[in-house]
């Protein structure tokens, strides 16, 4: 037994890689099982990977902005015994023991991310305060330099060379510049890119009226607010969808080459907005076994912590289904919405707004005004045809509409 235990990145992640963010620990601090060591911004949430044994922090491996494959050492803990003692360092390699702040300048050693930095962009991080673990300088210094660094876009490249910056960090006129991808957008990116080289994909559109879950959610939604739970229209969203799958189970299926895997939970992923980071997608799991008062407490939960990149990877996988409430952001009609492979169909809700219709009453055509909205299914051909697209639409807009009160 060597006393020294390494930290490493989780096995199974989304994705293929993560990007360290965050040391909440320093070298030297003491630390339980258990307690959070380092934050890692895995393709869709970020997750903190805990301390595996009692001990004291001796290594510090990866630095913000390294890219953390599956099982990448992350840094290295010496392991106390029963007195609470350190294990003796001595059986270590002297390369892999970490150099003490107090008698090794942190200037010099500079990670990956930040050495490729320099390179790209022409800054000399020796030249920055860095805000790390013991001054050392990050990805997040080096952008931070790059920014301030910048002239008004009305500079010339001349004028940027006589300043000392790098004129190749933006465009040749001045006007355009250089934003390194996050994690999760290339996640995205990936993702979309092969869901549509993989699946022929068409989506069909359908009109909705509100009118019925509007009364039904102002008369409920005071009641839940004093529970804690905000009863939110994307709810109504997730009831009807289970209520269509009764009708048309296709929908919450897999192809595979050889069969249509239909499954019998209904697992309904939500879109979720986080900014310019991108997006995510948590999953409200066995929906066809929730009442609406747990699938609204169930959502809430999901969107709370998503926003506060509270989510644990596995409340990311498995989904069956995913809904897109792309209206909210004012969208009347998105289309193609991109199927999140390897499910068959993706639901899109457009913005809710009054629109001038006309409804038969008592036998004589009127015209009203209703809460109306676009409601489109985007299906993976292979596994839909147009009748059962349009039959699944058909049951999620009467269930929508005809919403008990």
């Amino acid at each position: 037994m060597t006393g020294i235990i390494e930290i490493t990145a989780p096995i199974e992640q989304e994705g293929t890689k993560a990007v360290v963010r965050n040391w909440l620990k320093r070298i030297g601090d003491h630390v339980k099982e258990g307690d959070a060591l380092v934050e890692l911004e895995t393709d869709k949430v970020t997750q903190e990977i805990p301390a595996p044994c009692d001990g004291i922090l001796s290594e510090i491996a990866m630095e913000d902005g390294d890219d953390a494959a599956p099982g990448a050492i992350l840094g290295r803990m010496s392991i106390e015994n029963a007195n609470g003692v350190a294990a003796q360092l001595a059986e270590v390699p002297s390369q892999i023991q970490p150099a003490s702040p107090a008698t090794a300048s942190a200037a010099a050693y500079y990670s990956p991310a930040v050495r490729k930095a320099a390179e790209e962009y022409g800054i000399d991080p020796a030249s920055l305060k860095g805000s790390g673990r013991d001054g050392r300088v990050t990805r997040a210094d080096m952008d931070h330099a790059l920014e301030t660094a910048r002239p008004h876009p009305s500079a010339s490249v001349s004028q940027q060379a006589e300043a000392g910056q790098n004129p190749l960090a933006v465009a040749a006129d001045g006007k355009s510049r250089i934003v390194p991808h996050s994690a999760i957008r290339l996640s995205i990116a990936r993702h979309m890119a092969q869901s549509l080289a993989t699946a022929p994909q068409v989506t069909a559109i359908f009109e909705a009226d509100f009118t019925a879950i509007m009364r039904h959610r102002e008369n409920n939604k005071d009641r839940l607010k004093a529970e804690g739970v905000n009863l939110s229209y994307t709810t109504y969203f997730v009831a009807a969808s289970v209520a269509a799958m009764k009708l048309v189970p296709e929908v919450n299926s897999q192809w595979h080459d050889d069969g249509l895997e239909i499954f019998a939970d209904v697992n309904i992923g939500v879109g979720i907005a986080l900014g310019d980071k991108g997006l995510v997608a948590p999953i409200i799991r066995q929906a066809q076994n929730l009442q609406l008062e747990a699938i609204a407490a169930r959502l809430q939960d999901l969107t709370n912590r998503a926003r506060s990149n509270a989510l644990k990877g596995e409340e990311l996988k498995g989904g069956t289904f995913t809904i897109s409430n792309h209206g909210v952001s004012g969208s009347l009609v998105a289309s193609p919405i991109i199927i999140n492979q390897p499910q068959s169909a993706i639901l899109g809700i457009g913005k809710l707004e009054k629109r001038v219709v006309v409804r038969e009453v008592d036998g004589v055509d009127t015209i009203q005004i209703r809460p109306m909205a676009y409601v489109s299914l985007t299906i993976d051909h292979r596994s839909l045809d147009g009748h059962q697209t349009n039959a699944w639409l058909t049951e999620f807009v009467r269930v929508l509409q005809d919403w008990p009160q």
